[in-house]
């Protein structure tokens, strides 16, 4: 185990391993979650995860001083990994393994929007808001309202999402982590 985590890559592809093993047991045990605050929060731990871990060890083992440029490249050499790793296995997972999560999402939408459209303060407040909808009839408004739930709710939107979030993310982490290495090895603490 050790020698496998000896390189940023492989660090980032073996966190990216644990977060799918992560995922499927969140899955297993709840098939439709209230929240997906839980897997959300586990994801963003782990790719700080990786990218501490692999600056960590790079310093470990590094025999002269760095600059802050190669240690940013090394953090994003384990995140990078990571975010296309966990941001392919969100577009499999919602795609193939609970599709139904996306179907329950469009379903309480669609709920939502009736009641919008159904209720006739709101109606007129729709219309008020969108000009095009002056002209609509409520079944028109409610098709055009899905419109936005139908593609958000979609698992190649889910994991488009995901994989702009991790990039940033795993730059902004691989930044932050540097600084703080940098200030503590300044500081002779580590």
């Amino acid at each position: 185990m050790v020698k496998m985590l000896n390189s940023p890559v492989r660090i980032g592809v073996a966190l990216a391993l644990l977060f799918a093993v992560v995922k499927m047991g969140f899955y297993l045990y709840e098939p439709m979650p209230v929240s997906v605050s839980p897997a959300v929060m586990t994801n963003i731990f782990l790719l700080l995860s990786a990218v501490f871990l692999a600056l960590y060890q790079a310093k470990k083992m590094e025999s002269e001083e760095s600059n802050a440029l190669n240690d940013i490249k090394i953090g994003m050499k384990a995140g990078l990994p990571y975010t296309v790793l966990v941001a392919g296995f969100l577009y499999l997972f919602y795609a193939q393994i609970n599709p139904e999560y996306n179907r329950h999402q469009i379903a309480e939408a669609s709920v939502v929007i009736e009641k919008m459209v159904n209720d006739p303060k709101e109606l007129a407040r729709l219309k008020e808001l969108n000009a095009d909808f002056e002209i609509k009839t409520k079944e028109e408004i409610q098709q055009t309202l899905m419109k936005n739930p139908k593609s958000m709710f979609s698992a190649g939107a889910t994991s488009t999402l995901a994989l702009l979030g991790m990039l940033l993310l795993s730059t902004l982490y691989s930044i932050l982590v540097a600084i703080i290495f940098r200030t503590l090895l300044k500081n002779k603490l580590v």
